[in-house]
C-alpha cells in the first residue's frame, strides 16, 4: 500500500514540473515560480517609468537690500549698472538720431576757450525743413568755425557751410538703408552695454569671494544671486532701450 502512495506521489510530481516547463517554454516572458506545495505560478514583469521631471523655475529674489552689508552694498552695484545703462541712453541720442527730427542737433557740443558748450545755447537753431538746418550765430560770432567743426565731427555725415553768422546745414534724405544702418549700430551699442555691465559683474563677483574665509558659504552664495538678479535686470533694461530705438529709427 504505502508503495502505491509513493508512486502516486512521484506520478503528480512529475505532471506538475511538465506542465511548469511548458509554461516556461510557450511564455518566457513570464517568470514562473515553483511553491513548495508543488503549484506553479507565473509572475508578470512591470516595467517602472521615471517621472518627468518639471521645469525649474528660478524665483527671484529680494535685491531691496543686501544679504551681508559688510561684505556688499548693493546700491552702489545698482548705481554703476545704471551708470552703464545711462551711458546707453545717451549714445542713442547722440550718435543714432534720424537727422529729419528737431532737434536732432542739440546734443552737439562745441570747444570753445571757455571750455565745451552745447551748439543749442551759442546759437538759434531753426529746421527750415525736413532737408535742412540754420543756425544763427548773431550772438556768438567768434565761434562760427568752431561750431561748423562740431557739425562735421558729429558722426552723423553733415557737411555745413557758413556765411557770416548763418550757418545752414543741409540734410541728407534718410534713405531706408541709412534706417537700417543705424539700427544695426543699435544693436552693436546693446551689446557693447551688456559687455559693461557684466564686467561690473565680474569685479563684484571677485570682491565677494574675497571674503570666503571670514564669511558662511550661504552668505556668499546668496550675495552671488543677488548681483546675478541685478545683472539679468539691467540687460532686461537694455533689451527694452533697443527694442524701442530700432522701432524709432526704422520708422515702425
Amino acid at each position: 500500500m504505502s508503495s502505491l502512495r509513493v508512486l502516486r506521489h512521484l506520478y503528480i510530481s512529475s505532471r506538475v514540473i511538465q506542465q511548469a516547463r511548458h509554461i516556461t517554454e510557450t511564455k518566457p516572458c513570464r517568470n514562473t515560480y515553483l511553491l513548495n506545495n508543488c503549484t506553479a505560478m507565473t509572475v508578470m514583469p512591470v516595467r517602472c517609468y521615471a517621472k518627468k521631471k518639471g521645469k525649474k523655475h528660478n524665483s527671484k529674489i529680494d535685491v531691496s537690500r543686501s544679504a551681508d552689508d559688510d561684505i556688499l552694498d548693493l546700491n552702489d552695484v545698482k548705481a554703476k549698472m545704471q551708470a552703464v545703462l545711462d551711458h546707453l541712453k545717451d549714445e542713442y541720442v547722440k550718435q543714432l538720431t534720424v537727422r529729419t527730427t528737431p532737434g536732432a542737433l542739440d546734443h552737439i557740443v562745441v570747444s570753445t576757450n571757455d571750455g565745451k558748450i552745447p551748439l543749442n545755447q551759442l546759437g538759434q537753431i531753426t529746421m527750415k525743413s525736413s532737408q535742412k538746418f540754420t543756425i544763427n550765430m548773431i550772438s556768438s560770432p567768434q565761434e562760427v568755425n568752431a561750431a561748423v567743426k562740431a557739425i562735421q565731427n558729429s558722426g552723423m555725415n553733415l557737411n555745413p557751410s557758413s556765411d557770416g553768422t548763418i550757418i545752414t546745414v543741409p540734410v541728407p534724405k534718410v534713405t531706408k538703408e541709412h534706417r537700417e544702418s543705424l539700427a544695426k549700430n543699435a544693436k552693436g551699442l546693446c551689446d557693447k552695454t551688456k559687455v559693461n555691465l557684466r564686467n561690473v559683474r565680474s569685479k563684484v563677483m571677485n570682491d565677494i569671494k574675497k571674503h570666503k574665509d571670514h564669511s558662511s558659504k550661504d552668505t556668499l552664495r546668496l550675495l552671488e544671486k543677488q548681483v546675478q538678479q541685478i545683472t539679468d535686470e539691467f540687460n532686461e533694461h537694455a533689451e527694452h532701450l533697443l527694442t524701442s530705438k530700432t522701432k524709432e529709427l526704422l520708422g515702425h
